[in-house]
């Protein structure tokens, strides 16, 4: 029982902290010093990626009509614009599933540390105030997902590698920051964040359970697929949250959370 109440406090943080643009790996980290799981490492390092199926599966839910790109109740059985998109997708995904891909061991062992973390940490959150100061009042030139071009697909995709080099810089918030820089709308910016998240965390994911194999007890099976599921529910309500608080406010207050984390997490692990 004790276990698997980890497994929900867990989901709890992936849930809210993967689509919250203050890192879920700074989080992750954190509560794993507090909170141990009673598994194998072997069996946590696979878990702690692979519970981002659960998230990953609330913005399939929450955006089905937007991503899915076939339709059996037109005449027009795939949807162009939509196919459009995921090709933009694709070309944004490229730089980290080719890095991922090729050196993922080494990133882990040279960046997996709270010095790399604590230091995205502050670093993204000073950036989210200064874009934030520097952009206010001013227009958005792209304001929909058909507005982006594939050149800003691109530069998009350039941030989140930042992110999948750097932990704690967080995907959906370097994205995010990208996407401002560039003149888009933070809900646009956040939607594509979003959408992006499906190729990206599910290979991740793959590529973990691949790694590990499919030998699961139960105990660890059951894990899983309680912080999964978990992970499911608090995404959908965060996701939802998020796109509605964008609508009337900007980023700075989660920048000013990310200096904050950065602090404790530093002091925390150097003393």
């Amino acid at each position: 029982m004790l276990e698997i109440l980890k497994a929900i406090l867990f989901g709890i943080i992936e849930g809210i902290t993967e689509w919250l643009p203050v890192s879920s790996t700074g989080h992750m980290i954190l509560l794993d010093e507090f909170v141990k799981l009673n598994v194998s490492a072997v069996f946590k390092e696979m878990f702690l990626v692979v519970i981002q199926l659960g998230a990953i599966l609330a913005v399939v839910v929450t955006y089905w009509k937007k991503i899915m790109p076939f339709s059996l109740n037109s005449k027009e059985f795939i949807k162009k614009d939509v196919f459009v998109m995921w090709m933009k997708i694709i070309v944004a995904c490229i730089p980290a599933a080719v890095v991922g891909l090729l050196w993922d061991d080494k990133i882990e062992a040279l960046f997996y540390n709270y010095k790399t973390v604590s230091v995205m940490l502050i670093l993204f959150g000073v950036l989210f105030i200064i874009v934030e100061n520097s952009n206010k009042g001013k227009r958005t030139k792209i304001n929909t997902i058909s507005e982006i071009t594939f050149k800003a697909a691109f530069i998009i995709g350039m941030f989140q590698l930042i992110a999948a080099v750097f932990p704690g810089t967080s995907r959906s918030g370097s994205t995010i920051l990208g996407g401002i820089l560039i003149n888009m709308s933070r809900t646009i910016a956040a939607e594509f964040t979003f959408f992006m998240a499906i190729p990206v965390m599910f290979g991740a994911s793959v590529l973990k359970l691949v790694k590990f194999g499919l030998a699961f007890n139960q105990m660890e099976l059951l894990i899983l697929t309680i912080g999964m599921v978990t992970a499911f529910i608090v995404s959908v309500i965060v996701i939802k949250f998020l796109m509605q608080y964008i609508k009337k406010h900007d980023f700075k207050v989660f920048g000013w959370y990310r200096i904050v984390l950065g602090i404790v997490v530093l002091l925390y692990f150097s003393s």
